[in-house]
């Protein structure tokens, strides 16, 4: 498939809007930057973007490695958010001395741990008095029989809701994970429900499913499904006390904002706020996997280079596969013709996973924009 011919493209809406304002292009920075310290990992998660282990790799960025990362990822203007990620970052000794060290620089700093054993009241204390940024756990399930048998593991829903408790408790600001394929999307607003009841809960990020590691493509959920998760979604946000963000739903955006043209809300403002965080693989996201090499994302896997020989910076402003990620007159087939493609662009990693091209068409979008 090739790239649509510029005489065959919809006007974006901002042309058609031209009171709209820009789209960030996240050229000279990510917004968010992702690291994996570890595949290592005690619970046997069924989709599983990483393919956990039991146990760490030999070759894992070593500790000082590591603060050679975190002051590479504070030359960046503007700085991004840092997430430290997994596997299960608990899994490493090291990880309140990383913390603590990229907080030194300046970075925000979040970290997302598996929920085990080692999520302890005096671990979530001492996250606390470091001045974590954000915290998030994963809950895949209103009730023990669906999140258990997501994680592969008994009693880690009612280890979850726990450690929820204690991590406000602490006073630690709370994120929720929630994982969107057809073993789950049923299920979303009895969770919804649950997490109601944690009213000082920052976000509640709903994530839709990409076929690799160990998910597979039978387990996303059809087009028709992904827009009525939407809908729903754009609908639930007013009647709950947390915020909701999509990730690798990108798509979302087009729904809000044809909701808004529709109701007459203005669009304006919708653009704007949709705008300010329209990111895609390698477009405002950036990730670094356990051995050090660099991708556009976690759930792209094309190396683009690796921090033992490179720098982040000059990878994600340079490298042709982050670049070519990052304009959207490069998009094949209907999303290289969809007026939404600037602040959409459909998921560039669902899009690999399924055709083994990256600039490929959303393979999970009912818009037509023909």
């Amino acid at each position: 498939m090739t790239t649509v011919a510029r005489e065959d493209r919809s006007p974006t809406l901002q042309q058609q809007h031209p009171e709209l304002g820009p789209v960030p292009t996240f050229s000279e920075a990510p917004m968010v930057v992702f690291w994996e310290m570890t595949r290592a990992c005690a619970l046997k998660c069924r989709h599983c973007r990483a393919v956990a282990q039991p146990k760490r790799h030999p070759l894992e960025l070593k500790t000082e490695e590591g603060f050679r990362l975190l002051d590479d990822l504070s030359s960046f203007t503007p700085t991004p958010i840092v997430i430290l990620t997994g596997g299960d970052p608990f899994m490493r000794r090291d990880v309140f001395d990383l913390l603590a060290y990229g907080m030194g620089l300046g970075l925000r700093m979040s970290l997302s741990p598996s929920v085990t054993s080692l999520v302890t009241e005096e671990a979530l204390r001492k996250l606390k008095e470091l001045g974590l940024s954000r915290l998030s756990f994963s809950l895949d399930g209103a009730s023990a029989e669906a999140h258990d048998a997501f994680r592969g593991i008994a009693g880690s829903f009612d280890q979850t809701v726990a450690r929820m408790r204690d991590a406000l408790d602490a006073g630690l600001a709370l994120q929720v994970n929630t994982v969107v394929s057809r073993h789950s999307h049923r299920d979303l607003a009895r969770i919804a429900d649950l997490l109601a009841g944690f009213p000082r809960m920052v976000l509640w990020d709903v994530f839709f499913l990409v076929p690799t590691g160990r998910g597979e493509q039978d387990d996303v959920i059809s087009a028709g499904d992904h827009e009525s998760v939407f809908q729903w979604l754009h609908g639930l946000g007013s009647s709950v006390p947390f915020g909701i963000k999509t990730t690798l739903g990108q798509h979302y955006r087009r729904v809000a904002l044809q909701n808004a043209m529709r109701d007459g809300t203005e669009l304006g403002e919708v653009w704007s706020k949709t705008a300010r965080t329209a990111t895609n693989d390698g477009k405002g996201v950036c990730f670094v996997s356990h051995v050090g090499d660099i991708y556009p994302s976690g759930f792209l896997p094309v190396r683009c280079g690796t921090v033992r020989r490179s720098s982040v910076v000059e990878v994600y402003q340079s490298d042709p596969v982050f670049q070519a990620l990052r304009d959207p007159e490069m998009l094949k087939g209907k999303c290289g013709r969809c007026p939404f493609r600037s602040i959409c662009g459909g998921c560039r990693a669902r899009s690999y996973a399924c055709t083994g091209d990256y600039l490929a068409p959303e393979p999970f979008c009912v818009f037509e924009p023909d």
